[in-house]
């Protein structure tokens, strides 16, 4: 992708499934590239296994505090940010009914205000330097309604609405996109779902297959290139035609 070489990335979430993924992305494509999550143990499994990675920085994207002092951190290592991948999240597969208000508040917490959080200290650095790429993580959740997954599709359809406020505020010098997925193989879609639920979803997908990682990886790596430079204030659905029709179609 153009564009991309020694650029500054900062991806959180970045110890897991589709953060480490898009890691190695970046660093193919000539990046410099910095984890923020805050399981210690995972960033040193990733950093291991992908050497280029300059020191991860632990944080807990629902504190604000925390992730002011996180890019403090980052300011000492980069002079400046180009990129920012969004990425962190969690989801908790619940009745509507079951939810509970310290479940709700969580999920809330991490995908939708760790989300602010976490843009608004990056989109100062870069209005404060030449500009740069946000990319928020969204879902199909934020599209279109799921069963069990009320707070998280309420928290992804507010990522959605954050991306296309920030897009207006905070262009040109900044561009704004939300990635949204569908059922991508990763760690916590394993712990949610049996392999016969994952089988009976699989076979409803026009291209009757889960999406990996990397596919998410290579859909970042586009829109933060120059190549995708007049892309703005927009959400991209990869899917696999998930919603093409309706939730798989309804076949």
């Amino acid at each position: 992708m153009q564009g991309l070489k020694n650029r500054h990335v900062l991806i959180t979430g970045g110890a897991g499934g589709i953060g480490s993924a898009t890691a190695a992305r970046f660093l193919e494509e000539g990046a410099r590239v910095v984890l923020m999550d805050e399981d210690q143990t995972a960033c040193r499994l990733v950093e291991e296994a992908l050497p280029s990675l300059e020191p991860s920085i632990l944080a807990d994207v629902s504190d604000a505090d925390s992730v002011e002092k996180a890019f403090i951190k980052l300011d000492a290592l980069f002079n400046g940010l180009d990129i920012l991948i969004n990425n962190a999240g969690i989801s908790v597969r619940n009745p509507f009914l079951d939810i509970t208000p310290e479940q709700w508040q969580t999920v809330i917490s991490v995908n939708l205000s760790g989300m602010f959080y976490v843009a608004q200290q990056a989109a100062r650095r870069m209005l404060a330097g030449d500009g740069g790429v946000i990319l928020n993580m969204g879902s199909t959740n934020g599209v279109m309604g799921y069963h069990y997954y009320a707070d998280y599709n309420a928290s992804k359809a507010g990522v959605i609405e954050l991306t296309r406020s920030m897009a207006l505020e905070l262009g040109p010098k900044i561009r704004v996109n939300a990635v949204c997925p569908g059922f991508i193989m990763t760690p916590m879609q394993e712990a949610e779902y049996t392999p016969e639920m994952r089988r009976i979803f699989e076979e409803k997908l026009p291209l009757r297959r889960l999406g990996r990682p990397e596919d998410v990886a290579a859909l970042f790596a586009f829109l933060a290139s120059d190549e995708a430079s007049f892309i703005t204030g927009e959400y991209i659905v990869i899917d696999g035609g998930e919603i093409a029709g309706g939730l798989a179609s309804q076949a």
